[in-house]
């Protein structure tokens, strides 16, 4: 071990030097630190053997620091002072009043349910950072696996080794048109009535399962879907069909507010679903900061496997 790293005091040393600097008094600085005054005085001369330089100079009338003292007492009061919120810091963080937390979404979590759920965290638990990656539900299953997201808001396709899920939305989807489609007017569609209408979807390789849903969707319906585009993330959906490029489907939770170019209408028939949880690895039980985010994304009832 390097020399420096060899120097044999410890931090009650550098809490007295620091009482004995400020005061300038040794009989002073006792009193203050409920030792002895010859206790005191040995003490701060094992800390000068331990350094190897003289901290203080005594006489009979007054007590002056060296320069190696102030220099000490320089480097040492900012130290202390830091340690000294090292057992606060400490109880805030196992108390999961601060920390940070890694959670993953999708874009339908953030039009649902999410930045409730955010707004209520930070106002509960200013002290603790979120921070926030959009990503498909494969990667998100990914990160989770690996430790990489603390907790993701994803759909769920089949039951996952070592996650635990909640299940927060469930609903049945609709149709976003572009508001001069012809059939914009309607209170309400079927599936086949969207024959030649072309959709935007998004990869299969993202979601297979509500991908694959879409899909036995059109064949209940008795038609072949016409796809004009598959994008990601949601939004750039969304846009192509205020550009007018085709149709997507969406949740009636995230229908609400819509741009003027566009309109939702709920399906008759024939739909695909549309499934939202909220998933963390297990085990072992969630350090404190997840803990807290947890208990408001899953306010309620028993987690369980993704199903």
């Amino acid at each position: 071990m390097p020399r420096e790293y060899q120097y044999n005091f410890e931090l009650r040393h550098l809490v007295y030097f620091r009482e004995v600097a400020r005061q300038l008094h040794f009989r002073k600085a006792a009193e203050v630190l409920a030792i002895a005054q010859p206790a005191l005085s040995r003490q701060i001369a094992q800390l000068e053997a331990a350094l190897g330089a003289p901290l203080f100079v005594r006489s009979r009338r007054r007590v002056e620091l060296t320069a190696a003292g102030r220099v000490l007492a320089e480097r040492a009061e900012p130290l202390l002072r830091a340690l000294a919120g090292v057992p606060a810091e400490l109880r805030a963080l196992v108390q999961g009043q601060v920390g940070q937390v890694r959670v993953g979404f999708t874009g339908l979590a953030m039009a649902t349910v999410l930045p409730g759920i955010l707004r209520e965290f930070h106002r509960r638990f200013p002290g603790i950072r979120l921070e926030l990656n959009e990503s498909p539900t494969s990667a998100q299953l990914t990160a989770l696996q690996a430790g990489e997201l603390a907790c993701g808001f994803f759909h769920p396709d089949a039951p996952t080794p070592g996650l635990r899920t909640r299940l927060l939305l469930r609903e049945k989807n609709g149709v976003l048109l572009p508001a001069d489609h012809p059939l914009a007017a309607r209170p309400a569609l079927r599936l086949r009535e969207l024959a030649t209408t072309p959709f935007v979807l998004f990869p299969r390789a993202h979601n297979p399962g509500f991908y694959d849903r879409v899909l036995a969707a059109f064949a209940r319906a008795g038609i072949t879907p016409r796809i004009a585009e598959e994008v990601w993330p949601r939004a750039n959906g969304v846009g192509l069909v205020r550009a007018g490029l085709g149709a997507t489907f969406m949740c009636p939770s995230e229908a609400r507010p819509l741009p003027p170019e566009v309109v939702f209408r709920p399906l008759e028939g024939p739909a695909p679903e549309s499934r939202l949880v909220v998933g963390w690895k297990q085990p072992p039980a969630p350090p404190p900061a997840l803990a807290a985010f947890l208990a408001l994304a899953v306010p309620h009832g028993k987690s369980r496997p993704v199903s």
